[in-house]
């Protein structure tokens, strides 16, 4: 029988890399939600933002500010990494998505894999392929939950993934930028006659996503410690099959679909050998395709023109 601290250790395991997953979701779901078009490339954009914050860590860390400063560089950290994907996303939105807009499906689907393998041969110019290390700047402070044990690491990723999700919720829902996005969502033609600048609110879909695809970057990085020019495909995989899972095009679905898989590899892993919760993940997938290809949270919509 499994020990239930085990399986308690288990679920904050999944609740924080489903955090993760979840943010990085949100890009996919946001994206296919105005365009109907999948941002294969949104992982090297977590990978860019990965590596900005390593690059702002490792500065400070050398510099010896980080060890009087640590919080402040942490915070330096994201807000480098935001910067760099939110014009990454920016551009790719302008020169890889644009121009085909109006082109088959087929179209931007090659161009946004094109752009995929363009940026992982950029990064491994840049780093080599060599593994990178992230500087260690929090101590390894743990606090017990009942029989639970969750490091303060783990409660600030799974805390700042929470703040992150619920501004976009409501970013979204109650603000004049977010009606837009939801007004060119529902009939770009529409959102245009009324005045809405398409092209803008298209552009800043790809910028937020971007900027919470760098967030969960860093949050890789500190956690596990070392990244690589190929890091963003395996996460970016994942978070596309969370979207799917929760109902691609639904945000509430994202983050759900996010967390569920995160639980579903982490408690996995207590009854098959962890090098197989690669297949839960891709296995859920398949399953949901099948059985419920509109996800939990979505619904089944007509063609549009």
């Amino acid at each position: 029988m499994i020990n239930p601290e085990i399986i308690l250790d288990q679920v904050v395991n999944g609740l924080t890399i489903g955090s993760i997953y979840a943010l990085i979701a949100l890009g996919y779901t946001l994206v296919y939600g105005i365009l109907f078009m999948i941002n294969f490339a949104h992982g090297e954009i977590f990978m860019f933002g990965s590596f900005a914050g390593f690059a702002a860590l490792s500065h400070f860390s050398d510099s010896g500010f980080a060890a009087v400063h640590p919080l402040i560089s942490i915070l330096a950290a994201f807000a480098a990494a935001m910067s760099l994907s939110a014009l990454l996303g920016g551009l790719l939105e302008r020169v890889a998505y644009r121009p085909l807009r109006k082109a088959p499906r087929l179209s931007p689907l090659i161009s946004a894999i094109g752009a995929s393998i363009f940026l992982q041969n950029v990064m491994m110019l840049i780093v080599e392929a060599r593994m990178q290390v992230y500087p260690d700047l929090l101590p390894e402070k743990f606090i017990e939950i009942g029989p639970a044990t969750i490091s303060y690491f783990q409660l600030f990723i799974i805390g700042s993934s929470v703040f992150l999700m619920a501004f976009l919720y409501l970013f979204i829902r109650k603000t004049k930028t977010g009606k837009a996005m939801r007004a060119v969502a529902e009939d770009k033609d529409a959102a245009s006659l009324m005045g809405i600048d398409v092209n803008r609110v298209i552009l800043l879909t790809f910028v937020i996503g971007s900027i919470l695809a760098a967030a969960a970057g860093v949050m890789v990085g500190m956690y596990y410690t070392q990244i690589n020019h190929m890091m963003g495909f395996i996460p970016g995989i994942k978070a596309f099959t969370a979207a799917v899972l929760g109902g691609i095009g639904n945000i509430a679905g994202a983050m759900l679909g996010g967390l569920f898989l995160g639980m579903a590899e982490a408690l996995g892993v207590l009854v098959m050998p962890s090098e197989y919760k690669d297949v839960i993940a891709f296995g859920l997938l398949v399953l949901v395709l099948i059985f419920r290809p509109t996800g939990i949270l979505g619904e089944v919509v007509s063609e549009r023109a």
